[in-house]
């Protein structure tokens, strides 16, 4: 149930000063479909990125690449490269720090140059800057590397087998991490249970493909890194680039130019700013370094591919009485965040339905492939394809309606999970309903489709923002400030949150002037510049609406209650009458209607002849949540959001294609703040979903090296791809966030790839366990079938 008409405001309209309004339970600014403050710049080009910038005497850099997937470096000779001319500088392992670096704190297993050896085909060797980018490919062409090829570890499965290589030393049988957590009496669950089953799902990698390149301008000057980056954490760069080079966080600055897309790639330092940082230092030139396409796909940091075996225990009904899953994750060659994705793959698992015995097994493995890390629904949506595939599984061995088992299974609003998540608001039970309603499911299960067709469920359910923050501090989560100008016609929001493309900048603004009772039109934002703005730890975890929106409402509505008294004075209201308001720039007594209205702009202005400046800060720190087992931190948040998407499709059976004719999403989201951006939002993790499903996958030849690394051959849906998507927002409302907001940024992509699995096993009675579900594999599991049925199995 909704609690909006708890938080109602005034719609009103001024005619020659006299005020006329009436009481609606709506908002004067937050819940409208508001213009982006970007869209006029990156809709005409005139948007400027981290690659398109110029700054006088800027030299181009490089890295030099690994060509083996494991291989000790036995010498390094630059020698012919610094001949060249245009070459100022040539730099390898003994040029830079030896401290190794990540972005997971518990995993720190990277160099900026390998100094032994090299651990997957991209791995850095050494790095050039040039007077342009043609001679930086001559200068690396001229880097003469001796290797000594070792076997490699190309194959997560066998990693952990007696005899392989090891990828680092220190780390036997290639385990990254493992993960073994129980909770509840497992062993007595599936005793009791009426029916046990056990299913094993495979996944593929994946990578993000944000249409910005990585880039990096770097200027060392002195004692003072100055990096404009293509990042979605100005802060988390700033703290590892000092920490890299023994540096005070003072005496780096991160500058955030517009970034064209993230999704979890863009989280960390890579080897460009590190190297960029020391060929400028080496140069005393600015220096600009950027990925290729095939870089960025050797960089990585994509989806992780697993083996996901799960066994669940039910009654006769349906009711889960206890799930074991035991997952296998192939990390490539360092940690990056992927300690983290690891827990996350099983710990978000509880969330959308409520059962009491639970036991995770989990291993992430190094090999000799590009490393893995976060990807939009971190670590979630291949294991909640093979849970989704896994229950309609049990649905079909016990005659039991797909949407029936989930409603039977939902979370229900405040309740804790297995492992401990405390979850306040949740509509998933009305989202389900709501899903079969739009679907017209009952109907199509009762009088059945057309040969060939058929309908699939799933839900999701992700974090909205992350309970910790990636390395251990006591920082608050967000802050921010707004400076309202002198005469009071702008107001500046401050804040080092990150605008990638979500809409993140404009959404924040709404939420600043609403708090404020200001214009949205007037708002002005500072953004992503550790010197001049506010902390905040940046666009990660589905987390900047509701961490740097608390930040954005008590900064704003500090500047209202400095506005009031003003006006309270200026309007000659006594002191005890504060029954006074402003809304959208219009200052008004509530009850003394005749009293004349005051604008934003005249008092503000007022108040900075009598007081100085207008400015209010405002601060939010999540509460602590989680239990205190080992990796309970992994999946806390002050709020869940969850959702259901169903499709339709439609097979040929000769060729295994899969034609989408309808797509549903229904979403417990909170209140929107932006309808049109929210649905950008969801729409975008269609995409994102429907492409892992269907046609997405990193490939490799036999020697780890990627074949299909451009945008032409790693196969992504187009426009004419997408399905038609009907969307629906159930009511609801998160009392722990700001206006009761919740996360739509990640969550839309964790059904996607199950509901699309139990669609196309309706359609053609064939059950498809393998990501991607392409028309080969479709195709495939049609002929098994069909052998199947002729073998009389």
């Amino acid at each position: 149930m909704s609690n909006e008409t708890n938080v109602s405001k005034y719609q009103f309209t001024l005619d020659n000063k006299k005020l006329h309004f009436d009481m609606k339970p709506e908002y004067a600014v937050v819940g409208k479909s508001k213009p982006r403050l970007d869209g006029v710049e990156k809709a005409t080009g005139a948007a400027k990125y981290a690659g398109d910038l110029k700054f006088p005497n800027m030299l181009y850099g490089k890295i030099l690449y690994s060509p083996h997937a494991h291989a000790k470096i036995l010498s390094i000779d630059t020698s012919e490269a610094e001949k060249i001319p245009g070459v100022k500088a040539v730099i390898t392992s003994k040029d830079v720090p030896d401290l190794k670096y990540g972005i997971s704190p518990a995993r720190w297993d990277e160099n900026i140059l390998c100094i032994d050896k090299v651990r997957y085909v991209g791995d850095k060797v050494a790095a050039v800057a040039c007077v342009d980018e043609e001679t930086c490919y001559k200068a690396m062409k001229a880097i003469k590397v001796e290797y000594e090829v070792l076997p490699a570890v190309l194959d997560y499965r066998h990693a952990m087998d007696e005899g392989m290589p090891l990828v680092h030393e220190n780390y036997p049988r290639n385990i990254n991490t493992e993960i073994h957590q129980e909770f509840g009496d497992l062993e007595k669950a599936f005793k009791e249970a009426y029916h046990v089953r056990k299913d094993v799902f495979s996944g593929v990698r994946a990578y993000q493909c944000p249409i910005e390149r990585h880039s990096a301008m770097c200027i060392w000057k002195e004692d003072k890194i100055t990096i404009y980056p293509s990042t979605q954490s100005a802060h988390y760069f700033q703290y590892y680039v000092a920490r890299e080079f023994g540096l005070k966080m003072g005496q780096v600055r991160i500058v955030m130019p517009y970034v064209g897309g993230g999704f979890g790639g863009k989280l960390e330092p890579t080897g460009l700013e590190f190297c960029g940082s020391v060929l400028s230092k080496v140069t005393g030139r600015p220096v600009l370094m950027s990925y290729d396409r095939l870089e960025m796909f050797q960089h990585n940091r994509g989806r992780h591919q697993g083996t996901y075996e799960i066994t669940t225990g039910v009654d006769k009904n349906g009711k889960i009485l206890g799930c074991h899953t035991n997952f296998l994750l192939d990390g490539g060659a360092y940690t990056s965040l992927g300690i983290a994705t690891a827990y996350y793959a099983g710990a978000l698992l509880p969330l959308t339905y409520e059962f009491d015995n639970y036991k995770f097994d989990c291993y992430r493995m190094y090999t000799n492939m590009p490393a893995c890390g976060a990807h939009r629904g971190h670590g979630a949506p291949q294991p909640k394809y093979a849970f989704e595939s896994h229950l309609d599984n049990i649905a079909k061995d016990l005659g039991i309606d797909p949407v029936d088992i989930r409603l039977i299974n939902a979370r229900k609003p405040n309740t804790t999970t297995v492992n401990g998540f405390g979850i306040q608001s949740c509509e998933l039970t009305a989202c389900l309903e709501k899903a079969a309603e739009m679907m017209n499911w009952r109907e199509k299960k009762k009088n059945g489709l057309p040969k060939g067709r058929g309908i699939g469920i799933a839900t999701g359910s992700f974090v909205t923002g992350a309970g910790y923050p990636i390395y251990r501090n006591d920082w608050p989560s967000a802050s921010c400030m707004i400076r309202v100008n002198e005469d009071g016609t702008s107001a500046t929001l401050y804040t080092m949150s990150a605008e990638i493309g979500q809409g993140s900048n404009t959404v924040l603004c709404q939420m600043a002037a609403e708090a404020m009772g200001y214009r949205y039109e007037n708002m002005k934002i500072v953004a992503g510049d550790t010197e001049t703005t506010p902390l905040d730890f940046g666009a990660y975890s589905s987390r900047q609406t509701l961490f740097s929106g608390w930040a954005v409402k008590r900064a704003g509505e500090k500047i209202k209650a400095a506005i009031l008294e003003t006006a309270a004075f200026m309007m000659n209201l006594p002191n005890e009458d504060m029954d006074i308001d402003c809304v959208e720039g219009v200052i008004f007594s509530k009850s003394r209607p005749k009293v004349p209205t005051l604008t934003f702009e005249e008092v503000a202005s007022r108040y900075f002849k009598l007081k100085g400046p207008l400015v209010a800060t405002g601060v939010y720190t999540v509460h602590r949540t989680g239990g205190y087992h080992k990796g309970a931190a992994v999946g806390t948040s002050p709020a869940y959001s969850f959702n259901v998407q169903g499709a339709e499709v439609e097979i040929d059976e000769e060729t295994g294609k899969i034609d989408c004719k309808e797509f549903w999403d229904v979403h417990d989201c909170g209140k929107v703040m932006n309808p049109v951006l929210m649905e950008g939002q969801v729409h975008g993790s269609l995409y994102m979903g429907v492409g892992e499903t269907i046609w997405e996958q990193v490939q490799f030849d036999e020697n780890g090296k990627i074949v299909n690394g451009s945008l032409g051959g790693y196969l992504m849906p187009t426009a004419l791809d997408m399905p038609h998507v009907n969307t629906f927002r159930v009511p609801s409302y998160e009392p722990v966030a700001p206006w009761g907001v919740k996360e739509v940024g990640e969550g839309s992509t964790n059904p996607t790839m199950g509901c699309f699995r139990n669609a196309i096993v309706d359609a053609v009675g064939a059950s498809v366990n393998k990501l991607p579900l392409n028309y080969e594999h479709v195709w495939r599991a049609i002929q098994e079938k069909k052998k199947k049925e002729a073998e009389g199995k």
